[in-house]
C-alpha cells in the first residue's frame, strides 16, 4: 500500500484529516514544516479535487521509497532551477522580450520544434552586447524558492547532480560553482568582438540532448534508470524525464504533468526532499 505525502504553504488540520478518512490512511506523519505523510493510503477519486481546492500539492509514493536509493538527480534550468527563462530576459535588453517570449511560450507548450525555434531566437539577438548576459544575471536571474535547500539536501545524501537546459552555459556554469551542482550541459552562444552574432556554437542541446546527457552521466556514474530523479516543467524535458526512474513536473506544462511520476505546483523545489523516506 502507497503512503500519500501532502505539503503546501499551509496545511490545515481538518484538510489533512478529510484526506487520511478518504484514503483509510492509517497514520499521519510529519516530515516537514508543512508536509505530512498518510502512510497507507488507497487511491480515491476525490484526493485531487480536494488537494487543488486547498492548493495543496499530493503524491502517492510507494512505501520504503528513500531518498537513499537514488545516485543521481537531473533538472531543467530557466522556469525550474531558476525563476525566469533567460533568453526572454536577454531579449528584454535588446528591446525584443515579448517577440522571443511568445516562441520561447510556444517552443514549451511544445508547438514549435525546440532546436528551430532556438536558432530563431537566438538570431533575432544579433548584436546585443554581451554585458546584458552579466546583467540579466546579476539583476534578474533568481532562484527557485526551495532551489538551494534542494540541491544541499542531494549533496548531503551523496546524490550528484546534473543541470541540463537549452539555455546557455553563461547561466549554468555560473549555477553550477554557486550550488555546487557536478554536471551541467546547455548551449553556447557565440561572441565576435563583444557582440552576440546571432549563432550557437556547437550541436544544438535540445530534447534529445538533455536525454543523452542524462544517460551519459548515469552510465558514468555506474547507475540504472531507476535510480534517477528527473525534474524539469516543459515539453523539451520530456524525454530526459522519461528516462529517469522518478520523473517530476514542477510548475509545469499540462503535456508534462500528464507523462510524470509526480508533480509538485504550490510548493518550492525542496519538496521534491518530502517525497521520500
Amino acid at each position: 500500500m502507497p503512503h500519500l505525502v501532502i505539503q503546501g504553504a499551509e496545511v490545515a488540520t481538518p484538510d489533512l484529516k478529510a484526506l487520511a478518512k478518504l484514503t483509510g490512511g492509517t497514520r499521519i506523519e510529519r516530515v516537514g514544516p508543512n508536509a505530512f505523510r498518510i502512510h497507507d493510503a488507497a487511491a480515491h477519486d476525490d484526493v485531487a479535487a480536494l488537494c487543488a481546492c486547498a492548493r495543496l500539492d499530493h503524491a502517492y509514493v510507494p512505501a520504503g521509497r528513500r531518498l537513499a536509493d537514488f545516485g543521481l538527480a537531473v533538472m531543467d534550468m530557466d522556469s525550474t532551477l531558476i525563476t525566469i527563462e533567460c533568453i526572454d530576459e536577454i531579449a528584454d535588453m535588446h528591446g525584443i522580450k515579448a517577440q522571443i517570449a511568445a516562441i520561447t511560450a510556444a517552443a514549451m507548450r511544445g508547438e514549435l520544434d525546440y532546436a528551430a525555434s532556438l536558432r530563431r531566437r537566438v538570431q533575432l539577438l544579433a548584436g546585443l552586447d554581451e554585458s546584458a548576459l552579466e546583467r540579466v544575471y546579476r539583476d534578474r536571474l533568481r532562484l527557485t524558492p526551495g532551489a538551494q535547500r534542494l540541491v544541499q539536501g542531494l549533496r548531503a545524501r551523496e546524490i550528484r547532480t546534473l543541470l541540463v537546459s537549452g539555455g546557455f552555459d553563461f547561466f549554468t556554469e555560473r549555477l553550477k560553482a554557486r550550488l555546487s551542482i557536478d554536471y551541467t550541459c546547455s548551449n553556447r552562444l557565440a561572441v565576435v568582438d563583444g557582440k552576440l552574432t546571432g549563432h550557437l556554437l556547437g550541436a544544438i542541446v535540445d530534447a534529445h540532448g538533455k536525454a543523452s546527457e542524462l544517460v551519459r552521466v548515469r552510465t558514468l556514474l555506474g547507475l540504472e534508470r531507476p535510480q534517477v530523479i528527473g525534474i524539469g516543467d516543459g515539453a523539451n524535458d520530456l524525454p530526459f524525464l522519461r528516462a529517469s526512474g522518478v520523473s517530476i513536473a514542477f510548475h509545469a506544462k499540462a503535456a508534462v504533468r500528464q507523462a510524470t511520476t509526480h508533480c509538485i505546483d504550490y510548493v518550492g523545489l525542496d519538496g521534491v526532499l518530502n517525497l521520500f523516506e
